[in-house]
């Protein structure tokens, strides 16, 4: 990291054998055959059924000055922008900072209650990360999914540190985090079990 721009985090939940969702995802089953309902329920639970005893987690992501996601992530409608799709995200998105889409397909920025506007980003990582550090400055990028995205900026060598929430589960298929990803040499910072997940931060060596 440099001295003056803040880091670029991933991060992300994952199954124990490292996938974020399953095949076959459809806007009415966003995480697809994640092993339940599509809806994310068991990959997520750490989350929502257990909030306080992950509230510092949750915090520490809420805390990026600017986002970055792949178009799956923001919603699984592909091809041209043919209707007013905003997300899986509801009105008040949770980010309530820029968050930069990445997606092959045009689109003026979408500004959501409680402070967030999506920006649709159509040439690349590089550009993404270059927009995202100037809405940021100087604090924290956090690039938020799916495993196809933080892959591309793993590849590139454009990570600082990883955060993985780990849940007791495997998928056995589907969209699986560091596929096509070079070796990494990665030193754990921190570590912290609690009873529906694992959350382990490592930092991007090289």
């Amino acid at each position: 990291m440099t001295k003056g721009i803040g880091s670029v985090i991933c991060d992300i939940t994952i199954s124990v054998d490292g996938y974020s969702a399953g095949h076959n995802q459809t806007e009415e089953r966003p995480f697809g055959d994640d092993g339940g309902d599509g809806s994310g329920a068991k990959l997520h639970a750490w989350m929502f059924d257990t909030p306080e005893e992950n509230k510092a987690e949750v915090d520490e992501f809420a805390a990026g000055k600017a986002f970055i996601m792949g178009r799956n992530m923001f919603g699984p409608v592909r091809g041209a922008w043919d209707r007013q799709w905003n997300g899986w995200w509801g009105d008040n998105p949770p980010f309530h900072a820029p968050v930069f889409v990445l997606t092959h397909h045009a689109r003026d920025p979408q500004p959501m209650e409680g402070g967030t506007t999506f920006h649709f980003v159509t040439d690349g990582i590089e550009s993404a990360l270059a927009q995202a550090r100037a809405a940021a400055a100087g604090g924290d990028i956090v690039i938020g999914g799916g495993a196809t995205t933080i892959n591309q900026f793993l590849a590139a060598g454009l990570v600082d540190q990883l955060r993985l929430h780990i849940v007791p589960l495997t998928l056995g298929t589907g969209t699986r985090l560091f596929d096509g990803v070079p070796p990494l040499h990665l030193e754990q910072v921190k570590s912290r079990a609690a009873s529906l997940v694992t959350h382990v931060t490592y930092r991007v060596l090289s």
